[in-house]
């Protein structure tokens, strides 16, 4: 049995052919990360997550794809763009990320305890429809679908009075821009281009 280093040691890199899928899917030229670490040294979840940046960057190049499509890591990332900032041949991990997500969902591979697909999918429906996210609304029906409804309760007469939340959505012009600029970030799944 091999452990995790003798993996993700550098004398194995390869070019599976999962990591030539994903590299086009994202953009990310992931070839040329020489795992420095700059990534996770500056990852403000790294220390918490289950596979570090330049981990997961590691297991696409080793072909590891069950173990980085079931991984928490590629659904706590919050895209803060530390990571290509840091990086010296800028290596786009947000944009593999989010190849990721797409292909942990394609595959059934999303972790039972992560409720960020839920929220990417009302936030995402939210913007498609009205152009902007409304607060309250996607509050309410993320609370609903985690079925998770008294946890934040408390907060909410404070952000309604300081008027962090608005009680009527309001609506953003350009519904048909919207929806060609989704079939355009779709890409080939969703048969248009």
């Amino acid at each position: 049995m091999t452990s995790a280093a003798q993996r993700l040691a550098p004398s194995r890199v390869g070019s599976p052919p999962w990591m030539e899928a994903v590299e086009p899917a994202s953009g990310a030229k992931l070839t040329l990360c020489f795992q420095c670490q700059k990534c996770t040294s500056g990852c403000p979840i790294a220390a918490t997550a289950d596979i570090k940046p330049h981990e997961l960057v590691r297991l696409v190049q080793l072909g590891e794809r069950d173990e980085v499509l079931s991984s928490r890591m590629i659904w706590e990332c919050t895209s803060c763009q530390t990571c290509v900032t840091r990086c010296p041949h800028a290596v786009d991990l947000p944009a593999m990320i989010d190849a990721l997500r797409r292909l942990s969902r394609d595959a059934g591979k999303v972790t039972a305890d992560s409720t960020v697909p839920v929220f990417n999918d009302l936030f995402l429906t939210a913007v498609r429809r009205m152009g902007r996210v409304y607060e309250l609304g996607l509050m309410a029906a993320f609370k609903l679908r985690t079925r998770n409804l008294f946890q934040d309760i408390g907060k909410l007469p404070a952000m309604l009075r300081k008027g962090k939340l608005n009680l009527r959505p309001a609506f953003v012009r350009g519904r048909s821009e919207r929806a060609h600029t989704f079939r355009r970030a779709e890409g080939p799944r969703s048969g248009k281009r």
